[in-house]
């Protein structure tokens, strides 16, 4: 009898551990065949079969549908080059060019995935929209004031990410330095 409830012990600690461990993966994320390039970090195979099994968890949990890897690669970024938090309530430039891509998108989103209320419904640029310099660089401000050029609102949230999609792209799996994928900047210019 002893021998039946250690060995009922040993599976239900086995079963909380292991959905915990699952539980944690799925809603903080893994750095199993991430791609980090400055302050972006992307995921080249969760658009394949060859997707890790937290990843595949991961999708099917937030109802995510990726990017294939023939289409495009996906990048975001959760804090400036430095490695802080990206605020809301600060002005945020993301500047310089995207690897070479048909066509791109930079969006802004809350902590849980959802478009970022504004009052102008303004989510996001595409490559097409952008100002460029003569040099075809950029520089796109993300603040909660309205700022002159291009310029995308917080609404003065405290946390978001930033999700720059890149179309029809060479980047991928094979990627591993900024020389290989020229990615933007991320910097904090100021907070009140």
């Amino acid at each position: 009898m002893r021998l039946i409830l250690i060995t009922l012990l040993a599976l239900v600690i086995a079963t909380v551990v292991g959905l915990g461990a699952t539980w944690m993966t799925t809603t903080r994320g893994t750095d199993l065949g991430t791609l980090t390039i400055g302050a972006w970090t992307a995921r080249p195979k969760t658009g394949t079969s060859d997707v890790d099994p937290y990843s595949r968890a991961t999708i099917t949990r937030n109802g995510e549908l990726p990017i294939g890897t023939g289409d495009g690669i996906a990048f975001t970024a959760t804090t400036d080059d430095r490695k802080k938090p990206l605020d809301g309530r600060c002005d945020i430039v993301v500047s310089g060019v995207t690897p070479a891509a048909r066509f791109w998108t930079l969006t802004l989103y809350d902590r849980k995935g959802h478009l970022v209320a504004n009052s102008l419904q303004r989510y996001g640029f595409t490559s097409q929209e952008i100002v460029r310099g003569a040099d075809g660089a950029f520089e796109i401000r993300v603040a909660a004031r309205a700022r002159a050029g291009n310029w995308l609102p917080t609404g003065g949230i405290e946390r978001y990410a930033l999700m720059l999609r890149l179309y029809d792209t060479p980047v991928g799996v094979a990627t591993r330095t900024q020389r290989d994928a020229p990615m933007p900047a991320v910097a904090t210019a100021g907070c009140p």
